[in-house]
């Protein structure tokens, strides 16, 4: 059997979780010395209560070698696939080679850079787990993701600059003026790191909507098995307008609505929306 494995930085549904029987491993957030467990005993209204309190953006901490051993088990004859948010932004995915290499089960447990974040992540672990269903082994699993990585396409328009200022993603001065002029930014994730691809103006029902669009060609041809909007949360009216647009779109077979976790949130904050899918 091969078990699907994943840090909590996927930002998958409950649902999701349990229909595909997904293993989540939680990081930790810090918020000042108390620490918490991702989706566990923290959720992103904690974080932005405690942020706006303190003006500071939380800390996050991987996974501990120990907290991943304890999802695999040595007795058994399984194979496990762990998917991590991207190398570059974590030790999660060192931390999880170091668990396999201390359990001595590197003959049947197989470690994946997601090279991405939030369901960025999630569309990999899906993908991985219907291979699963289909009986592929956790090798042949590996390979496949392998060949979908760089076409993974993770991005967000962000509300407020506010947060990515205090975690020092964005000067005063920049944070200033962008919420001066009505700025919002579109993050996205290449090779594994998030950088600003472009600005949009106006209120919120305005620049999700021109963000959304700007992606029509690339939603048009783009794997049509399913698409997330991830927000961290955003009003339920532009959540829906923008799930029209989708469905407008005729193209995607699922179209999944997740909240995004603590990763996310901390740094981008409330209002924050992204639409992810895999291209062709």
């Amino acid at each position: 059997m091969v078990k699907i494995l994943s840090d909590s930085t996927c930002d998958l549904s409950q649902d999701l979780i349990k229909k595909f029987n997904i293993g989540i491993i939680p990081l930790y957030v810090n918020l000042g010395n108390d620490e918490f467990k991702d989706g566990v005993d923290i959720h992103p209204a904690d974080i932005f209560k405690w942020s706006d309190a303190h003006g500071q953006t939380p800390k996050t901490a991987a996974p501990s070698v120990d907290d991943i051993m304890k999802f695999l088990d040595k007795d058994s004859d399984d194979e496990y696939v762990i998917f991590t948010i991207s190398s570059s932004m974590s030790a999660s995915f060192n931390n999880c080679r170091l668990a396999v290499e201390t359990a001595e089960m590197s003959d049947r447990v197989f470690v994946i850079d997601s090279a991405n974040l939030s369901t960025g992540i999630g569309l990999q672990v899906l993908r991985a787990a219907e291979l699963a269903e289909a009986g592929k082994s956790g090798r042949e699993i590996a390979a496949e993701i392998a060949k979908i990585t760089d076409k993974v396409r993770a991005s967000f328009v962000i509300d407020t600059l506010t947060y990515l200022h205090r975690g020092g993603r964005c000067s005063g001065l920049a944070a200033f003026f962008g919420s001066a002029l009505k700025l919002h930014p579109r993050i996205a994730v290449e090779n594994g790191a998030m950088h600003p691809e472009k600005k949009y103006r106006g209120k919120p029902e305005k620049f999700v909507t021109d963000y959304v669009s700007d992606m029509e060609e690339a939603l048009k041809n783009a794997d049509p098995g399913r698409v997330f909007i991830t927000h961290s949360p955003c009003d339920p009216e532009i959540v829906e307008s923008v799930r029209s647009y989708l469905e407008s779109l005729h193209h995607f077979k699922e179209i999944h609505e997740t909240d995004a976790g603590s990763v996310i949130s901390s740094h981008c904050g409330p209002g924050t929306l992204g639409v992810l899918f895999i291209a062709k």
